[in-house]
């Protein structure tokens, strides 16, 4: 094989590398260190800049009892913040959280911490289904209304004893408890490809520059 196409080789191997680690990386890190996503607090709810894409499931949610707590964004390492919309109802001890995916449609979840550790979670979007008896329970109800969401939740709850403080600071610090505990086999489980996709890439680059001091 000549030198020219030896050498174009090379470099689409690194180009690929680099495609994946840009796509992957920062999944990389989020698998190997779940703990290390920020979650601050933004605005509270008399400043909440709610955008219009949300502004029905919000009316939804205040509807059925829910009163706005405000704001938070969550950040993981090498990544733009996501900016989250917190509501709370405080009779049935449920938090509901409002955001947009990366098409700009509305997703909402609805979390409840439990004593002395754990979380019930309910999404109205396709999320990993984990059942730990009396300790967490994750599943979702894809498309549902905020109406039914909430139903499919508390009968999650039964036999279980929520506990926390279901203010905005209550959910910003239930957001922080989840990153560096109950939730770090979740995060693990869903950023695993990208973990494998960066070893791969870095595998290419480490070839491509021991086979040009071999050659």
């Amino acid at each position: 094989m000549n030198v020219l196409a030896n050498l174009g080789i090379v470099v689409a191997g690194l180009v690929l590398a680099i495609v994946l680690l840009s796509l992957n990386f920062w999944r990389a890190l989020l698998f190997l260190f779940p703990h290390s996503v920020r979650v601050e607090p933004e605005a509270p709810a008399d400043q909440m800049d709610l955008p219009l894409e949300l502004a029905t499931v919000a009316v939804q949610l205040q509807g059925l009892g829910f009163v706005a707590l405000g704001s938070h964004e969550e950040k993981p390492l090498l990544q733009r913040a996501t900016r989250s919309y917190d509501f709370a109802h405080p009779g049935e001890r449920v938090f509901a959280t409002l955001y947009q995916a990366a098409d700009g449609e509305p997703r909402l979840y609805l979390l409840t911490p439990l004593a002395p550790e754990g979380y019930v979670i309910t999404a109205g979007y396709r999320r990993p289904a984990l059942d730990l008896p009396g300790v967490y329970r994750s599943g979702s109800l894809s498309d549902a209304s905020p109406e039914r969401l909430l139903r499919a939740h508390l009968r999650r709850m039964e036999g279980v004893t929520p506990a926390g403080d279901f203010t905005w600071e209550g959910r910003v610090e239930a957001g922080r408890s989840w990153y560096r505990g109950l939730g770090r086999k979740e995060i693990r489980r869903q950023n695993l490809q990208g973990l494998l996709w960066t070893v791969m890439a870095l595998a290419i680059v480490a070839s491509a520059f021991l086979g040009q001091r071999a050659s």
